[in-house]
This record gives C-alpha cells, structure tokens and sequence, in this order.
C-alpha cells in the first residue's frame, strides 16, 4: 500500500520543525517547502540554518526563491494589490499566506502529495493565524479541506486526510495562542534544536513602510538589490533618491549593490565619510553637501536636509 505523502511548508523555525516530527511519528512520507522572500520572514537567520535541518532529518527541501523572477515580480504584486489590506504597516499576512499556499498547492501535484502541512497554531499572529482567517486562506488558495496544521488540529474541524485515514487526528495536538510552552516542551522532548526568532518580516516594521511605499510609487522595473537598499543607510528624495550610508559596513554593501544598480555614486576616498548613492544627477550638488555635512558630527547641521527626508515612524506586528 503506498504511504501518504505531504507537502510542508518550512520556515526552519520550531513550529514547522515539530510539524516536520510530528508526521515523521506517523510514517508519513514529506517533503519540505521553503520560501525565500524578499522581505525576511524566516525563522532562521540564513539558509543554510534551514537547509542543514531538512538534510538531518533525510526529507527533502524544494526552495521558492521570491527573490526572483518570476515569483520576485508576483510577490511585489501581492505587496502593492493586496486583497485582504495590510496590518499596522504595509504588512498584507493574509494575501502574503495566499500567494504561498496557491504556489504550494501547484508543487503538491507536482509531486503527488495528499495534502499540505503547516506549522501554524491558532492564535498565534493575529492577522493570519485567527481561525477564521486560516479559513479565508484556504478558500483562497483552493485548498479547502487539504492543509493539516498538526500543532492545532484538535481545535479545527477535520481536515480531508484525516477523514481518509491518511493521519491519525488522535496523535495530533491543540495547543493555540503566543505562549510557547507547549511547543518548547516538545522540543525537549524530540530533542529538537531550533533558532531563537530574529527580526521577523520587515514589511511589519513601520519605519520601513515609507521607504518601500517610496520605491513602489516612483520606481518602475524593480530589481531584489533595490529592495536590499532599503534597509541600508538614510533615504532622502529630491530630484531623485539619495541614500546615505551610515558607517563603513553600509559603504561597502551600497559599493556592491550599485555595481548592479548603476546609480549616481560618491565615495570618500582621502577620509573618512559616508558613501552617497543618488538617482537624478540634478541632486550632485546636494548630495556633494550632504557628504561633507554627514562626514562630520554636527548634528545641528544636518538638520538642514530634513526637509528630503523619507518620513519614518517604528512600531511592530502585532
């Protein structure tokens, strides 16, 4: 008789990690899913955190690069059309939840998996993780019935496979909410080592907001490395956009990115100094002054070049 088989979406955080364990327990063959989104949103701090994990527990990991073309183009779509609004920022969960399942979904034929994993908990993020929204997502995607999320199953109506006897709902588990006991338990109890949560999506970071909104509105044929300027150094506009770097790390990475970009660039060379990308070469005057303005540590100074100034408030996802 051949074995079930299921697609799970992985984060490489302890979630997914324990949804990956949990239908180990159950001899279900898996295959791992992972997207790479232009924005962050992982668990783990790089990929390799997540490809070492997949290859320890001998399943394979299929990678869905959004940085680029085609999903790069698709996603950005998902971030400036979002059907389901945003969070407190420019955050879309929900059409960002979409847009994987509906790739899932297309993959788990591809493969001939029986149905989608994931290791979502009720309650856990409250733009997408609420039990009426993990139902909204479904319907979406077309996958009403088809997506088990293991952690929270006994919470939730039964899924397909479960009805079929692909998986046994009285090994599965109904923990919600944000606490993490539960999970850091079984983590214990697997001996399961996992990442400790980074920095989470930047679309959820309201200082972020403007500068993307910024780009979206005055940019055409975005590229990734337009996206990686995004959380270098301080965003001006004038003419064009101004970026200036704020210590030598930052000069370096708006060096490399602009050998792509092609932008307006000036470096100091004889001191030390910010190096300045700028898009309209009407801005080389201004952004010749705000190299030597920024080159010293007269704050009252730089107030002058507010006026250019990207706007920018912070606040987190809730």
């Amino acid at each position: 008789m051949k074995k079930p088989k299921a697609l799970i979406l992985f984060s490489g955080g302890l979630d997914s990690r324990l949804a990956v364990k949990l239908m180990q327990d159950q001899d279900i063959e898996i295959e791992t899913i992972f997207f790479k989104l232009p924005f962050g949103g992982g668990c783990c701090n790089n990929f390799e955190c997540v490809l070492n994990y997949a290859q320890m527990q001998g399943v394979k990991l299929n990678v869905i690069d959004c940085t680029k073309s085609p999903y790069f183009e698709k996603y950005l779509d998902v971030i400036t059309n979002p059907k389901f609004g945003t969070g407190t920022s420019i955050n879309p969960c929900k059409d960002c939840k979409i847009f994987m399942f509906k790739i899932s979904k297309e993959f788990m034929k591809k493969i001939k998996a029986d149905f989608i994993v994931t290791g979502e908990v009720i309650g856990q993020r409250p733009m997408s993780q609420l039990k009426r929204y993990l139902a909204l997502t479904e319907k979406e995607s077309g996958l009403e019935g088809l997506i088990l999320r293991p952690l929270s199953a006994k919470l939730l109506p039964e899924t397909i496979p479960e009805k079929q006897g692909l998986v046994d709902r009285n090994k599965l588990l109904a923990i919600e909410g944000r606490h993490r006991k539960a999970q850091i338990t079984l983590a214990k109890k697997y001996n399961i080592k996992y990442p400790l949560p980074t920095g989470g999506c930047l679309l959820c970071e309201k200082s972020y907001a403007p500068k993307l909104k910024d780009l979206l509105n005055k940019n055409n044929g975005i590229k990734h490395e337009d996206i990686q300027l995004l959380s270098l150094g301080r965003h001006f506009r004038k003419s064009g956009k101004i970026i200036i770097g704020k210590n030598e790390s930052q000069n370096n990475q708006l060096i490399e990115l602009n050998k792509i970009l092609n932008h307006n660039i000036l470096i100091k060379k004889d001191s030390p100094g910010p190096t300045i990308i700028f898009e309209n070469i009407k801005d080389k005057d201004l952004a010749n002054k705000m190299q030597e303005v920024f080159s010293t540590n007269n704050l009252e100074s730089r107030k002058q070049f507010d006026k250019y100034k990207i706007n920018q408030g912070f606040a987190f996802c809730p």
